[in-house]
């Protein structure tokens, strides 16, 4: 009977001293992001590992990727909240927040994924949008790109004129998204990409406008087929944190999260730069085509979305100041 006693005393110290690494958690992080499969979900796994052992495991990090918290607006909310610690979407979700974000829905301003990416981590540029949502208690970890953007369509898009018609998912309901697809003759409508496979199949929605990326990770190739590159246009993620929860981090530990977010939005990068390839490689070995416009229809779509320019800038006086900072960043990394 003694010996039983002390075994069950031993196997409870055992299980107390398995438990000590979670108490010893002072902190959580719930990292959400609509995505799976991608370049988010690598800056997420990274974050995660260089947080939790820079902080001797005082902060733990949960990831819920591919919607797993909610659907973006959800989400957004959440942060704005303080429900959830950091959310990952585009950036155009964040416009109803704060009118700042629309900048990055601006075609034109990048030449290519690394110029983005080179003009996103400069030290300036990442200072002069530091302040981004701050008024609604949120604040950028980082903000890079994700991917070109692509448009799936049940009906292909090749020239200009066939978007005329056609009902188009946005990401994001802003005016430059939707007043260049209207000029175009589409039907657009802002939608969580969540929300975007069903309503394709039900045809509700002729097609999509994401990052290249969405579409082989969640396997729309089962849904249409044709595939045509934006011109000069890519979509941005911000993943925005809780600006007290940062707070109530102290110092040394809200230090840590910053640098960490920093230094694995770089490995993420890098390991997105193969992965894009990959991507385009296995939406054709599925039977998808890849359409990209001639140089006049590329310069005409561009066009639409350069005469939507005033009416955003009349709306939004700050998103003027912004594009003008970003594209004279633009300018000194081009290389």
């Amino acid at each position: 009977m003694v010996g039983s006693f002390v075994r069950g005393l031993a196997a409870a110290a055992a299980l107390a001293a398995l438990a000590q690494p979670a108490l010893a958690q002072d902190y959580v992080i719930k990292v959400s992001s609509p995505t799976i499969h991608d370049v988010t979900e690598v800056w997420m796994t990274e974050f995660k590992k260089g947080v939790e052992e820079r902080s001797g495991g005082k902060i733990a990090v949960e990831l819920y990727p591919a919607n797993q918290l909610g659907q973006i607006p959800a989400t957004v909310e959440g942060v704005a909240l303080g429900t959830i610690e950091v959310t990952a979407p585009a950036s155009g979700f964040f416009v109803g927040l704060d009118p700042r974000f629309e900048v990055f829905d601006i075609p034109g301003v990048f030449d290519d994924m690394g110029h983005a990416a080179r003009t996103l981590s400069d030290p300036a540029v990442r200072a002069h949008f530091a302040t981004l949502g701050n008024e609604q208690g949120m604040e950028p970890l980082v903000v890079y790109p994700h991917g070109p953007m692509m448009l799936l369509s049940d009906k292909a898009v090749r020239a200009p004129e066939d978007f005329k018609g056609q009902k188009i998912r946005t990401p994001g309901a802003t005016p430059i998204h939707v007043l260049p697809l209207e000029a175009l003759g589409a039907s657009p409508l802002s939608m969580p990409l969540g929300e975007v496979l069903p309503a394709m199949q039900n045809h509700v929605i002729n097609g999509q406008i994401a990052s290249s990326a969405v579409f082989t990770a969640f396997k729309f190739y089962d849904v249409a087929k044709p595939l045509t590159t934006m011109p000069n246009a890519f979509l941005i993620v911000a993943a925005m944190a809780n600006s007290a929860f940062l707070d109530s981090l102290g110092d040394e530990l809200e230090a840590i999260v910053h640098e960490e977010a920093e230094r694995a939005i770089g490995v993420a990068a890098e390991w997105n730069t193969g992965n894009l390839e990959r991507t385009l490689a296995t939406w054709t070995e599925h039977g998808g085509e890849l359409i990209t416009f001639s140089p006049d229809g590329a310069a005409t779509v561009l066009a639409a979305s350069e005469a939507a320019l005033p009416k955003v800038f009349a709306d939004n006086p700050a998103a003027k100041e912004d594009y003008d900072f970003l594209k004279a960043a633009a300018d000194k990394t081009r290389q």
